[in-house]
């Protein structure tokens, strides 16, 4: 029993100390972008020697691929809705989806923009990406007329607004507040083809 519990102490207390290095990491991506980033500047922040930091994270990137899969079960842990007319349940989930990269733009750029030069998720980290992907989009090819491009166009479009509203007015609503004209073109294109008899119609 003594040894479980010391066992389950010093597993604890190795993820709380883990958790602590990924929040530190953000705060310092936050200032130096996720590409300026350094080990060396990280442990400083820490107040521990940079060397220490390997017995958390094998490299740099093991810490990167960390933060990616935290970001994904971050958003694999939002609800998301369900509603029966696809322009609604558009519009439900660009919300959803500009609300989640605005609360925290450092996640956003690590989650959606190459933003580490030569990253490239594990295949665990990347299968949770996929998942998120499967939750929130997947169900929309259930309703009539929507395509796999359609999906396409709806990631370009909403990262895109976010990355705009990020870089060139932050704080601001200058390209989220057209997040619904987004949707109502998208929806009208779905629309458009589903009134469209099989074979073309003529």
């Amino acid at each position: 029993m003594l040894g479980q519990a010391t066992d389950d102490w010093r597993t604890a207390r190795k993820e709380a100390a883990r958790a602590e290095i990924l929040r530190a990491a953000k705060a310092l991506a936050s200032e130096t972008g996720w590409a300026g980033l350094s080990l060396r500047d990280l442990a400083r922040r820490l107040g521990m020697a940079a060397p220490s930091l390997y017995g958390y994270f094998a490299s740099k990137t093991a810490l990167f691929d960390a933060l990616f899969a935290q970001g994904y079960r971050e958003m694999l842990a939002l609800e998301v809705p369900r509603l029966p007319d696809v322009r609604e349940q558009l519009r439900a989930l660009a919300h959803g989806h500009v609300g989640f990269s605005l609360e925290d733009p450092v996640r956003h750029d690590l989650l959606f923009t190459r933003a580490v030069p030569g990253f490239t998720p594990s295949p665990e980290s990347w299968e949770l990406a996929q998942e998120a992907y499967r939750r929130a989009l997947g169900p929309l090819l259930d309703y009539p007329g929507v395509r796999q491009d359609d999906l396409d166009l709806y990631t370009a479009a909403l990262t895109g607004l976010v990355s705009q509203q990020l870089s060139n007015d932050p704080g601001g609503d200058r390209w989220t507040r057209l997040v619904d004209d987004v949707v109502d073109l998208l929806a009208t294109r779905i629309e458009a083809r589903r009134a469209v008899p099989a074979g073309g119609g003529s």
